[in-house]
């Protein structure tokens, strides 16, 4: 019901910069996700499933690849009022800035929201992983006649540092919201009650503090009068806290899985969780779909060799290679002979030639094919995307090696990357 009166504004216009070099020519939305996923397409499945069918996507950092992604994708039908609409960042006769944080690009786009005969603005990332029904985030908001509602999620302690941290009374609403509290003082005076957990039918397990989700639903009006009266940048550090002291602000609890993919060790370990024979996240549920580019591209080929606990996606060719706990992405091709292990082989945009390449022909300036060449061994890697390792490489991690950049490749957090469209000479050892 609450659904046809919510726009949702999907913020990925980040640098991302603790996911770099994955970042260095995509923004963060755009990266891929289970080989032929974005994480884009994560919130935007959210928002179709819960019948939330207008949302904008705000960006800014190297775009390009996002909006092509996203016009590839959406597409409602005339008899629908539903669109998802890129809105990127733009010089105006009042504002020559870019977005300086989340609250001032929606600040910026208020012009283009307030077109809408709405009632509510449903705020999102576009880098998180998690499925929720919004229209029960958007009843309960209703339901205690709200101006701003926090998603939150019982934390651990160790958590409480990085997340926005509230205070909350027996019925749910919001007394203080601290960002990111250092002191133990503090963080003590945060913790929520298991009585109050308990009413939403979570087991507390030791979770002790409400971390907030970064997932807001605001009343169109409280939402253009907070913005406007005073020049915020950011939702968790301005503009809750100080909706706390002048507005309801009520803390609606989610309990299911939910990550905040915002470095390097994160995506990777994300990504490999889905190898699991019960992954944290499924996306295999009919009821609830996840939405992407729709390609045409013939079924996986394995000519041979040993997979085990993969994700192998469409177009690939797996030439009698042994592939464990690993991802392998659209169109990649692996040649005999190569073991892939806690890897994510990220796909590549063309086939130079169908299937197999023949040796001796080459069609690119390149005598090092796009893909996995012969007798390769990976190990703890991203390989990304349109990628050339030649026959006889050699990557695998090094304890304790700390992050540098070395020629053609980066090592961040023990993970060895190559860049998109990296080359890897043959035999070389990473």
């Amino acid at each position: 019901m609450y659904t046809q009166d919510t726009l949702a504004v999907i913020l990925g216009g980040g640098r991302g910069t603790r996911l770099a070099p994955l970042t260095l020519a995509r923004c963060k939305p755009a990266i891929n996700l289970a080989g032929k996923f974005r994480l884009i397409d994560i919130p935007v499945s959210n928002c179709i499933n819960s019948n939330v069918v207008k949302v904008f996507v705000v960006t800014q950092f190297l775009s390009a690849g996002l909006h092509r992604h996203i016009f590839q994708t959406y597409r409602f039908d005339r008899f629908s009022q539903g669109f998802v609409q890129v809105l990127a960042a733009e010089q105006t006769p009042t504002n020559m800035n870019w977005f300086q944080g989340t609250a001032d690009a929606i600040r910026q786009s208020l012009g283009y929201i307030t077109e809408w005969n709405i009632k509510y603005v449903l705020i999102l990332s576009g880098d998180q992983l998690y499925a929720m029904d919004y229209s029960k985030l958007l009843n309960f908001h209703v339901k205690k006649n709200a101006d701003v509602t926090v998603c939150t999620l019982p934390v651990h302690a160790e958590n409480v540092s990085r997340m926005g941290i509230m205070q909350i009374d027996t019925k749910g609403r919001i007394m203080k919201f601290v960002e990111k509290p250092t002191d133990p003082k503090v963080q003590e005076e945060l913790v929520t009650g298991e009585s109050f957990l308990k009413q939403f039918g979570i087991e507390v397990r030791g979770r002790r503090h409400l971390g907030s989700m970064g997932v807001y639903v605001f009343n169109r009006e409280a939402l253009i009068q907070m913005l406007s009266e005073k020049k915020y940048t950011d939702f968790g550090r301005e503009v809750i806290p100080e909706a706390v002291n002048s507005h309801r602000v009520f803390a609606y609890v989610f309990d299911d899985f939910w990550e905040d993919i915002g470095t390097i060790e994160s995506y990777y370990q994300v990504n490999l969780c889905l190898t699991d024979p019960i992954p944290p996240f499924n996306f295999y549920r009919e009821d609830w779909p996840i939405y992407t580019h729709p390609r045409s591209l013939p079924g996986v080929k394995v000519v041979g060799g040993r997979i085990e606990r993969a994700i192998l996606c469409e177009g690939s060719i797996i030439n009698n290679a042994q592939i464990t706990r690993s991802i392998i992405g659209i169109r990649k091709v692996i040649r005999p002979g190569s073991i892939i292990r806690d890897s994510l082989v990220l796909g590549a945009d063309f086939y130079e030639e169908p299937g197999e390449i023949p040796e001796g022909f080459r069609k690119t300036e390149s005598d090092i094919p796009i893909g996995i060449g012969h007798n390769v061994y990976i190990e703890g890697a991203i390989i990304d995307k349109n990628t050339r390792i030649g026959d006889g490489v050699v990557i695998r991690p090094k304890h304790g090696e700390p992050d540098r950049d070395g020629d053609g490749y980066y090592v961040r957090s023990g993970i060895v990357i190559v860049p998109r469209g990296g080359v890897i000479e043959p035999g070389r050892v990473i």
